[in-house]
């Protein structure tokens, strides 16, 4: 599929949760999108229908590709230790996510924006994309042009609920990639085990 770029509030009512935005309308409207709402839902739910709901909603949070998702899958089962955890870690560990979590803007869309636009160094050197690795070390910073515009450095949002696996110092606009997350430390609603066994068929 392509990227999608339609209403927010839509994903964020197929899934009864604020995968895109704040998802500040689900207590208004959030029934299923179309125009039967609830009234067509199946009874029961198939295994298949649960795994793969999964991975929509993981490939929706971190705005990927059915491609890109899937290798970063096949790395993660790689990897020695959990496939899930290792595939939650390696999510997390992506530069467009890491931005957002820092708090440099407040939705992973806009962070994604601010890599893509070449506006961030990384260990002092220029980084444009998104799906870039970190590393625990790595250092994200503001380009010295980017830090005097104003529309770019208010877009950042300081966390209410500061991340533990990342640094941020707002004034400077300049972070640190201190580790990648254990799996207990990730908010995030995803049961990365379903995605596991859809992967595993």
């Amino acid at each position: 599929m392509a990227r999608y770029t339609g209403p927010k509030n839509r994903i964020n009512r197929k899934f009864a949760e604020p995968i895109l935005g704040s998802g500040k309308n689900l207590d208004k409207n959030s029934f299923p999108p179309g125009m039967h709402g609830n009234s067509k839902k199946r009874k029961t739910t198939s295994e298949y229908s649960l795994q793969l709901r999964e991975k929509q909603k993981a490939k929706y949070t971190y705005l990927m590709l059915e491609k890109q998702f899937r290798n970063t899958y096949f790395e993660a089962n790689r990897q020695k230790g959990s496939t899930g955890e290792n595939l939650m870690k390696l999510l997390e560990s992506r530069l467009d996510n890491t931005v957002f979590r820092m708090g440099f803007t407040g939705t992973r869309t806009a962070a994604r924006q601010l890599v893509s636009h070449n506006h961030l160094l990384v260990n002092g050197q220029p980084v444009n994309v998104p799906s870039y690795s970190l590393k625990p070390g790595d250092v994200i910073e503001l380009k010295p042009k980017s830090k005097a515009n104003n529309d770019i450095t208010g877009l950042a949002r300081p966390k209410a609920q500061r991340i533990g696996w990342v640094d941020f110092n707002e004034k400077e606009f300049k972070g640190t990639f201190l580790m990648a997350p254990e799996r207990e430390s990730i908010p995030e609603n995803i049961k990365e085990q379903l995605i596991v066994e859809l992967y595993s068929k």
